[in-house]
């Protein structure tokens, strides 16, 4: 499946640069030219990750890389610094806030390349995991529900324990739950089976 990749940077020459290189290596491309459009762009999409230029107007790098950060929905979209910035303070400042690399400009074409893949890679990998554990749990939980069906003949009303043994339902209590079995007859079969007594036995025992 081909990845989305999102560039933000204010320099259109730049944007047309990142948009030609990357869709001649099967990307799906997207571009914004500012902070304020890149998050309208991630409200109704998700790339698989970003390129972030860190100066521009109105709203920088640092600045959209916090927005992203706080939604639950975006947060975990990797996200590589664009920047010719390359200060010791810069760089700690933007690791701090969550992103996974950065690239100086002017960039290297096959470096840049380089990066993109790699973390490309990384997300589908991850998001591949997410999916084996998502349905790890469904495998899980559905082999919790057979374990806690009980088995029961339709003809003779006997129950097969987890050994593969049929008993009665009396002796699989007893077995399983360690509980003491008192006999009776339920309402039911009381009229059935006793239909004089059984008028008698009930009002009596309705009035006490």
């Amino acid at each position: 499946m081909t990845s989305r990749v999102l560039i933000v940077d204010d320099t259109g020459y730049n944007l047309k640069v990142l948009f030609d290189l990357l869709s001649q290596e099967s990307y799906e491309v997207l571009v914004a030219q500012s902070g304020k459009k890149a998050l309208e762009i991630l409200s109704v999409t998700e790339p698989d990750l970003i390129l972030l230029d860190v100066m521009m107007p109105e709203m920088n790098g640092f600045e959209v890389l916090k927005k992203i950060k706080i939604t639950s929905v975006w947060r975990d979209i990797p996200v590589i610094f664009l920047t010719a910035k390359t200060n010791h303070e810069s760089l700690v400042e933007g690791f701090q806030l969550g992103a996974v690399d950065y690239i100086t400009k002017p960039f290297q074409s096959d470096e840049l390349i380089a990066r993109v893949n790699t973390h490309c890679s990384l997300r589908k990998a991850h998001q591949d995991l997410q999916k084996q554990h998502t349905e790890l749990e469904r495998a899980y939980d559905e082999i919790k529900m057979l374990q806690s069906l009980l088995p029961i003949c339709f003809n003779c009303k006997k129950v097969k324990d987890d050994k593969g043994y049929w008993m009665k339902l009396e002796e699989y209590l007893s077995n399983t739950m360690h509980v003491k079995i008192s006999h009776g007859l339920c309402d039911d079969c009381l009229k059935m089976l006793y239909p004089q007594e059984a008028e008698r036995i009930l009002t009596s025992r309705d009035s006490i």
